[in-house]
């Protein structure tokens, strides 16, 4: 049994595929399956059933795979532990981000860290929340700034700040001269939202709970309508498509003049996402979690509320 080998297990468990496994790990699908192959009759079990067009992993499969995991996550474990030995701010940090939070907030982190932590390059990826979680504890990364809430997933997490939620008008609408919107009236209107696998979609859906049903299924394509970015809507919003609703960060300026869009600040209670960063219960460069997280509180990011509280486990 080798490192290698469990890695691959891990690999076919996530992607249920072998073609895509074997791309994942970077070799050949031949050398895959021969490992993963010679692996079961080591062990005299079957890890995986192979279907046409899918693998699945059977029940014992299934914990020999989350034991695999963990090996995996302990080895890794080890080498940060080298590292922190000599200088945990040493050597690059692989960071997510979820796609709604980057666009916005990486431009400033990135200037912070360079000027406090040069020794330590961000190594940025930008994914969905379930991805970046997948990718944390397979050890792809070592740390994700992401939104509550997600899925229990045994990762440590350490809040950052508070984001409110504004709504995005066509400048001709008939609410941009309102002072603030209430949520519930959210639902007399053309709604445009992410696609699925965004979280911000679901913290939309939210705010306005009615939304749900005309997101689900085709009767509803008046009121709703998708994009693939909040840039993308964005655009949308200013050409008489709909309205939507952005985070706080996406609207530096609230009063932007000569633009086509107006933004207006919900009514109290304002809804709002917490941000926080995460990572490995295991993961070693704590000095590391704190040099990003001081970076972030530096960042001054407009109408976020930071927060200073201990880290908690997910």
């Amino acid at each position: 049994m080798t490192l290698t080998e469990l890695k691959y297990i891990v690999a076919v468990a996530r992607e249920r595929h072998f073609g895509r496994a074997a791309e994942a790990c970077f070799v050949s699908q031949p050398t895959l399956s021969v490992a993963i192959k010679k692996l079961e009759d080591e062990l005299n079990v079957q890890i995986f059933e192979r279907g046409a067009a899918e693998v699945s992993v059977t029940p014992l499969g299934e914990q020999i795979v989350a034991q695999a995991q963990r090996v995996l996550e302990q080895t890794i474990a080890i080498k940060e532990i080298a590292k922190q030995g000599r200088d945990p701010l040493a050597g690059p940090l692989r960071l997510g981000v979820i796609y709604t939070i980057g666009p916005y907030l990486l431009p400033a982190l990135v200037k912070e860290m360079i000027e406090t932590t040069a020794q330590m390059p961000l190594m940025l990826q930008e994914n969905y929340t379930l991805k970046l979680i997948e990718l944390l504890k397979q050890g792809e990364i070592d740390a994700a700034i992401m939104a509550l809430p997600f899925p229990e997933s045994g990762l440590m997490v350490r809040p950052l700040y508070d984001e409110p939620f504004v709504v995005a008008l066509p400048r001709s609408h008939p609410w941009a001269d309102r002072s603030e919107i209430d949520a519930g009236d959210l639902k007399q209107e053309t709604m445009l939202l992410l696609g699925s696998g965004h979280c911000f979609r679901d913290h939309v859906l939210g705010v306005c709970p009615e939304l749900m049903r005309f997101s689900q299924n085709a009767d509803g394509i008046q009121k709703t309508f998708e994009g693939s970015s909040l840039e993308t809507i964005r655009h949308m919003v200013a050409s008489g498509v709909g309205i939507t609703v952005l985070p706080k960060t996406s609207v530096p300026d609230m009063q932007a003049p000569d633009s086509l869009l107006r933004y207006v600040p919900f009514s109290a209670p304002v809804p709002d996402r917490r941000v926080v960063l995460a990572w490995r219960k295991s993961f070693t460069r704590l000095p590391a979690i704190d040099a990003v997280a001081q970076a972030i509180a530096r960042c001054h990011l407009p109408g976020v509320i930071p927060l200073d509280l201990p880290a908690t486990s997910n």
